[in-house]
């Protein structure tokens, strides 16, 4: 019986805190799959895309299994860009905000003097690309003498761009006794051949690109004037049969904003953000769910547990800055094996956002005129 349900894991009451807060609710099959056997202190390889989750399904492990009183590094995460690197600590923050751990990203492009500062102040968990790696370790600005977790993330990537010597490199400065574990969207014999050299007896677990294809949901974008932008979602409101729609912006501003302008044109809409009272929201969010209220304007946290039967539109007024978080937001809707229908507003100057979410998804998402 696998779980489904973040609240279902052996978690501490530090981490499951912020995974609250973050409105993370139910498993994607890579964390549903990898989080146990990681939090067992097993070797890992996992076939899975980025978008899949997959830094929850080792981040959330990471933070769980290390000790924030040791203030040496004990984890370490390889990355192929700097981007990256910046982005997957920023998510292991996240989930460590209660837990009091410190996390560095460490890459090339920027001044290695404020890196090693902060490698001087003490870090638990670097993030890093491995030219920049290898930098700090020659330099001795970095040791990795307690390091107890090491994630090759992004593995066939890594391998691409011509990084195995710095990779085995990185992994001789570790301790042998160490857990590590992998992630690629493919593995192919070159990342095996790593598998094998630095791994024991790893557990592995293929996730497929079609677990976020999400087919039964027809996804539309329209790019557009952000000036025009009200006047463009009233006019889908008018066109589109929708019985029930959650409109998402990025903003608790925004949120209201758009809510009160919605309903003094007529529409049925109600605001729901992290700035309302729990009353509030109970109130907002029974009347959604029994179809008393036709339009929920909502940001990202207060929709991430929503399960809610009979939504039939999902409308990104504003698109999400995380491509994983578009999956999280269309979700909401044809649940139960339901179609449902997906439109993102996209301004001219967001295009880079859009083709980060086309990326991650097999599905076609249709241009609007």
């Amino acid at each position: 019986m696998q779980i489904q349900y973040f609240r279902d894991l052996p978690l501490s009451s530090e981490v499951m805190k912020s995974i609250e807060e973050l409105g993370f609710d139910n498993l994607f099959p890579i964390q549903a799959q990898a989080i146990i056997p990681l939090l067992e202190g097993k070797d890992v390889i996992g076939q899975a895309q980025t978008g899949t989750g997959k830094t929850a399904a080792f981040g959330i492990p990471m933070v769980e299994r290390l000790n924030p009183n040791i203030s040496s590094v004990q984890g370490l995460v390889l990355e192929p860009t700097r981007e990256l690197a910046v982005q997957i600590a920023e998510h292991i923050s996240r989930f460590s905000k209660y837990a009091s751990f410190k996390v560095l990203p460490v890459y090339g492009g920027e001044p290695i003097q404020k890196q090693i500062r902060a490698l001087e102040r003490g870090v638990h968990i670097v993030v890093g690309t491995p030219g920049r790696l290898i930098d700090h370790l020659k330099r001795g600005t970095l040791n990795l003498a307690s390091v107890k977790i090491v994630v090759l993330d992004e593995a066939d990537r890594m391998l691409d761009m011509g990084f195995i010597d710095d990779i085995e490199y990185i992994l001789s400065k570790v301790p042998a006794n160490r857990q590590t574990s992998l992630f690629s969207a493919t593995i192919d014999k070159t990342v095996m051949t790593i598998c094998n050299k630095y791994m024991r007896k790893p557990e592995k677990i293929l996730v497929s690109k079609d677990e976020i294809a999400l087919t039964q949901i027809a996804q539309y974008y329209m790019v557009l004037n952000p000036k025009n932008k009200f006047e463009i979602l009233c006019n889908i409101l008018d066109e589109n049969h929708i019985e029930r729609a959650i409109i998402f912006c990025k903003t608790r501003i925004g949120t209201s904003t758009l809510a009160n302008k919605l309903r003094a044109r007529g529409y049925d809409a109600k605001p729901l953000h992290a700035g309302f009272t729990q009353p509030q929201r109970d109130f907002v969010t029974n009347a959604f769910r029994k179809g008393r209220l036709t339009l929920l304007v909502a940001t990202d946290v207060a929709a991430r547990g929503l399960d809610i039967q009979g939504i039939t539109h999902i409308i990104n007024y504003d698109i999400p800055l995380d491509a994983l978080v578009y999956f999280h937001r269309i979700g909401r809707t044809a649940r139960m094996g339901r179609e449902g229908t997906a439109i993102t507003l996209v301004g001219y100057g967001e295009i880079e956002e859009l083709n980060k979410i086309r990326a991650l998804t097999k599905t076609n998402i249709e241009k609007l005129e």
